[in-house]
């Protein structure tokens, strides 16, 4: 029979050797308490009480410290725990058992006085003995070279000056903490540098970016160490965190100024400069760092266009007209569309028998915001960004709607509608098809309608502008030079331009007033004028006739029709219909 069943290889002589469950807790403890001492990673046990019951080796060699030292020590004071309220919160949710990790980091000091940055780690324990383990990381490398990393992210590679990106930063801080409640701010370029970029290189354009920056830092630092940024190309900044007044803004503008205005020798050259600075101060509760960096930035373009190599102080009456052009400009094709718009006419008379032969159509915004707008007010935006187009064709379609009316509804000499024509409308619409559309819709005859164009703006016309106006004229359209006299005076166009009338601009007209007043010369040019429209067979209406001295002496010269207040300011087109019913 076989003898006692054993299972394969065993050796029954050989005792049994102890399995890994069959270790007992003391064993794994003391295996526990030898990996801790060994550990090249800092370690400290921590007591229920926060103490520190056990600290090993490495914590020791890290902190400069006899690890037996530690013990008895408590732990937040040795890991900088207890600094801020949330952190000391969370650590002694940790070792009540509430929360399962703390992490964060600290910058802890060294028995011979440096100090390093540490990673601190605390974790609850499952043992009795202690409540949580305590772990400690030197990142101080770590922490340097982000130092490092973040110190070229922060900083400009030409001047070595602050970037765009420090400079918001600290500009934010500043804002919500001054410590004198004000906070002031530089923000110049430099006049000229982009020629010596185009003529001498980019190569001395950087060396003057550099020593323009290191004057200013001197000047900064002069002043009370104020934070110097270099924001991109030409561009820099000073930042007064706590400014005491406008007056500590401006001394250190004027300063700047002085400074870069003396010679640069650079490669060889001596390169000479200047600054545009546009200097804000102001209490910081009252604004923001994009109000702040919007107002310096509206500043400086106010030094760039009050003649350059000048600090300019903020102005907010200056700003609100500002603001409110940009308002006029960006709501101006809207207020087209929404029939902000309106006509009002003024009468042109005859000299001879006091006789409405026509109306000039004036065009006025009812801003919903500002009220009732003259032109003055919004044609010259209006030329800017293209808004005049839309604007122009409206007004040619009102006036000849209007000027229809008035044929159809009173009798006597018709009446012609006389619309201002701005120049870029014949260079960027089709002037002659919108004209032509406006008679058509209107039934308006043509030569019932008399298009105004400045002196200026037919000078030297060519092209396109001189093939619009000869169109015009062959329908039939009246063309009028307005504000004749004050241009270029070259009288050589008008043999050449299709124009039928003058209209004399009224600074001629204003000495006629009285007798006492009258200046020969003004009565010597109007009448030489007049004399010389005749004969090129062209009518001439005098504008800004004011009273009934200046229209006699007007009629007397020779002088066609006259328009102004002497007989009417411009009106409603129903107040002219009840004029010219009164005429019937």
């Amino acid at each position: 029979m076989n003898g006692p069943h054993t299972a394969p290889g065993h050796d029954p002589g050989r005792p049994h050797e102890a399995s890994p469950s069959a270790l007992t807790e003391s064993d794994i403890l003391r295996d526990y308490r030898a990996a801790f001492q060994i550990a090249q990673f800092p370690m400290a046990l921590v007591g229920a009480a926060g103490q520190i019951l056990a600290a090993n080796a490495a914590l020791g060699l890290l902190l400069g410290v006899e690890p037996e030292r530690l013990a008895g020590v408590r732990a937040d004071a040795v890991a900088g725990l207890g600094l801020d309220g949330r952190t000391r919160g969370s650590y002694h949710a940790v070792l009540r058992g509430h929360s399962d990790r703390l992490r964060c980091t600290r910058r802890l000091k060294h028995a011979d006085g440096h100090s390093l940055w540490a990673e601190v780690t605390v974790l609850p324990t499952p043992t009795e003995d202690s409540a949580a383990l305590l772990t400690v990381l030197d990142i101080s490398e770590r922490r340097d070279l982000q130092e490092r990393l973040r110190h070229i992210q922060m900083h400009d590679p030409v001047t070595l000056l602050p970037n765009r990106a420090l400079f918001f930063e600290r500009l934010a801080t500043a804002v919500s903490d001054s410590a004198t409640g004000r906070i002031g701010l530089c923000f110049l370029d430099l006049d000229g540098f982009k020629a010596v970029n185009d003529t001498l290189g980019y190569r001395v354009g950087d060396e003057l970016l550099g020593a323009a920056a290191q004057r200013l830092a001197e000047c900064a630092t002069g002043a009370g160490g104020h934070l110097v940024a270099r924001l991109g190309g030409d561009e820099f900044a000073v930042l007064v965190e706590g400014s005491s007044g406008t007056k500590q803004l401006t001394d250190l503008a004027e300063t700047m100024l002085t400074a870069l205005q003396r010679p640069f020798d650079l490669a060889g050259q001596r390169l000479a400069v200047s600054a545009s600075i546009g200097v804000v101060e102001r209490e910081s509760a009252t604004t923001t760092a994009t109000g702040l960096m919007q107002a310096a930035s509206t500043t400086l373009y106010w030094a760039k266009a009050d003649g350059k190599a000048r600090w300019t102080l903020f102005d907010p009456e200056r700003n609100a007209h500002r603001m409110t052009r940009q308002s006029l400009s960006s709501t101006l094709r809207r207020g087209v569309d929404r029939g902000e718009f309106t006509l009002e006419y003024q009468p042109i008379v005859g000299l001879a028998d006091d006789i409405v032969r026509g109306a000039e159509a004036l065009v006025r915004w009812r801003h919903p915001q500002f009220g009732t707008l003259g032109p003055d007010r919004f044609i010259g935006l209006a030329e800017e960004n293209g808004a005049i187009v839309p604007l122009g064709r409206w007004v040619l379609g009102e006036a000849c709607r209007q000027a229809r009316r008035w044929q159809v509804e009173h009798q006597g000499p018709p009446l012609f509608v006389s619309v201002n024509v701005a120049v870029r409308q014949v260079w960027d619409s089709d002037l002659v098809s919108d004209v032509a559309e406006a008679l058509r819709v209107s039934g308006l005859p043509s030569g019932l309608l008399q298009l105004e164009l400045t002196e200026s703006a037919v000078m030297g016309s060519a092209g396109r502008p001189l093939q619009a106006l000869q169109a015009l004229s062959d329908m039939g359209v009246r063309i009028a030079i307005d504000d004749f006299g004050t241009g270029y005076s070259n009288l050589a166009y008008l043999s050449r331009l299709p124009v039928r009338a003058l209209k004399l601009d009224g600074m001629f007209v204003r000495g006629f007033r009285t007798a006492r007043h009258l200046n020969p010369a003004d009565e010597t040019i109007v009448s030489s004028l007049v004399q010389l429209a005749h004969k090129l067979g062209l009518t001439v209406t005098a504008e800004c006739v004011e009273g009934p001295a200046q229209a006699e002496r007007l009629r007397r010269i020779g002088c066609d029709t006259g328009q102004g207040w002497h007989y009417a300011r411009p009106m409603p087109p129903d107040h002219l219909a009840t004029l010219l019913a009164g005429r019937d």
